[in-house]
């Protein structure tokens, strides 16, 4: 069974009750992969919800059978598979353990339940949802400019040349 000192570490969960974790604690599942393991991959039902507990996890995108990109990386505290708890259907990336990883695991349909029931706790994770999604959204802007700016066709344009 999951316990308190699971999740004491969880960014997305600090800002709840101790009341409102003690309804989720039972729900938690705490599942351990190897380093290279994979959690989900891209096109993959969205039904679960993770957090990292200990690990560094990979999130990549195959654009070809020789190209990857990296989409950025998830540190223990924070949490993955958003698309989950955004009503997707389907999880938008590939998910891998870049270390032995300890991840807490919650069906999103189990979630959704408990938010019907206490929609303070449904505020309150949303709320933090929502700024976890805007510092990526931020992120992968702020990449997308430098890719575009550091080109070799447009860096001359914008350094005014």
């Amino acid at each position: 069974m999951v316990t308190r000192s699971d999740v004491k570490d969880i960014v997305i969960l600090s800002y709840l009750t101790d009341d409102m974790i003690q309804k989720l604690l039972p729900e938690f599942e705490l599942l351990r992969y190897a380093e290279g393991e994979i959690i989900f991959r891209r096109g993959d039902r969205a039904n679960q919800f993770y957090s990292l507990k200990r690990g560094k996890i990979l999130l990549e995108h195959r654009v070809s059978e020789k190209v990857t990109i990296s989409m950025g990386t998830v540190k223990p505290g924070y949490s993955f598979g958003w698309s989950a708890l955004l009503g997707d259907e389907e999880f938008s990336v590939d998910t891998i353990c870049g270390e032995p990883c300890e991840i807490l695991r919650i069906r999103a349909k189990t979630l959704f339940a408990l938010i019907d029931q206490d929609y303070e706790m449904g505020y309150r994770l949303m709320h933090r949802l929502l700024h976890m999604v805007r510092r990526r959204l931020d992120a992968r802007s702020d990449l997308l400019i430098k890719v575009i700016t550091d080109h070799p066709d447009i860096s001359p344009l914008v350094q005014g040349g």
